[in-house]
């Protein structure tokens, strides 16, 4: 599906260039901390009232704040100091920032991730089809996508998630699963043991920015048949009797399947930043996301900037991850760009 000068580019430009081997560390450190969340959390990402003494929720390590209490009918300032026991502070409602960190980016990661496939799914066929056979079906379908590509994108998942209303589905934890499995070690059986058993994965919101960003791919996809299907290959499948699902799934499928996969890195970083928009407005069906935790915080920025830094931080540190591998892509893929050029950090 991919070329050897295009795999022999991405090879050069990945060791020629500091940003890609950057961006591949930030997304292997993400992806390591919400894969093994359980593992990792100190305390479960839903339990409450983690407070200092003075019922005041704990700031980072390494910093403290001072706020105003009334003792004895008087008011007096109140140092808050931090505890190891929660590295990141806790919220206003006393949960442990740095678990639901961790759970946050579960749950942002695996709806780019699904909405991508999704989204892969629904494009990538409509667009081969419009492409490859052209006339009314290229018309119809292209049209569609027109009227899709003129709402914004927002507005338009707001509308489907009204249209569908909101919905969760659990999804079992492999991780606590095997955790608390009768092979699983002592020491993983303890860590995983107070933590939630599944993962709740925000089906409405994951079905919707599918089928807000499918048309990206279509039209990819129907830019690549539109050239493939005059190459003499196709040409010669057809005059041999090759039926039209044979050609699609044989050869002009895996032609196109680079700028695919392209958009496809591009798009995991516009999924984040959507499922964060809903979430930070209360679309998103659960509590465990990083929009949620930001919005959660907003009212605090000057109090307790704790609370909606940290998960913005994980939003930027992703975007920017995958943004410098489209990037990496990008350059690889680019027929303009010599090889003395390539990976010129």
């Amino acid at each position: 599906m991919i070329s050897d000068r295009v795999k022999r580019n991405l090879k050069t430009t990945f060791h020629n260039s500091f940003l890609p081997k950057l961006g591949a560390g930030l997304l292997a450190g993400i992806g390591i901390l919400a894969i093994f969340a359980p593992v990792l959390a100190t305390h479960d990402p839903t339990s409450t009232g983690f407070f200092d003494p003075n019922g005041q929720p704990y700031p980072p390590v390494g910093f403290e704040y001072t706020t105003q209490t009334a003792a004895g009918g008087e008011i007096e300032d109140l140092t808050v100091s931090p505890t190891s026991e929660h590295l990141l502070g806790t919220n206003i409602i006393g949960q442990d920032v740095y678990s639901r960190f961790l759970y946050g980016a579960r749950i942002s990661v695996l709806v780019a991730l699904v909405g991508v496939l999704l989204a892969v799914a629904i494009g990538v066929p409509v667009g081969l089809i419009a492409g490859y056979y052209g006339g009314r079906a290229d018309d119809g379908l292209m049209r569609l996508a027109d009227v899709m590509l003129s709402f914004p994108a927002l507005v338009l998942a707001l509308a489907l998630i009204g249209a569908f209303g909101e919905s969760t589905v659990a999804v079992p934890d492999p991780i606590v699963l095997f955790g608390t499995s009768s092979w699983a070690p002592a020491m993983l059986a303890d860590r995983v043991a107070e933590m939630p058993e599944t993962i709740p994965l925000p089906g409405t919101v994951t079905l919707v920015v599918a089928l807000v960003t499918w048309v990206w791919f279509a039209r990819v996809a129907r830019g690549e048949a539109l050239s493939i299907r005059n190459e003499a290959y196709v040409t010669a499948a057809q005059s041999f009797g090759t039926s039209d699902w044979t050609i699609l799934r044989k050869h002009v499928l895996p032609n196109s399947m680079t700028p695919i996969i392209v958009l496809a890195t591009i798009q995991v970083a516009v999924i984040i930043l959507l499922e964060a928009s809903l979430s930070f407005l209360g679309f998103s069906g659960t509590t465990l996301s990083w929009g949620y935790e930001i919005e959660s915080g907003q009212d605090y920025l000057r109090s307790r900037p704790w609370v909606s830094v940290v998960p913005g931080l994980g939003i930027v540190l992703t975007v920017i991850g995958i943004n410098l591998l489209g990037d990496w892509f990008r350059d690889a893929l680019d027929p303009n760009i010599d090889d003395s050029e390539r990976g010129a950090a």
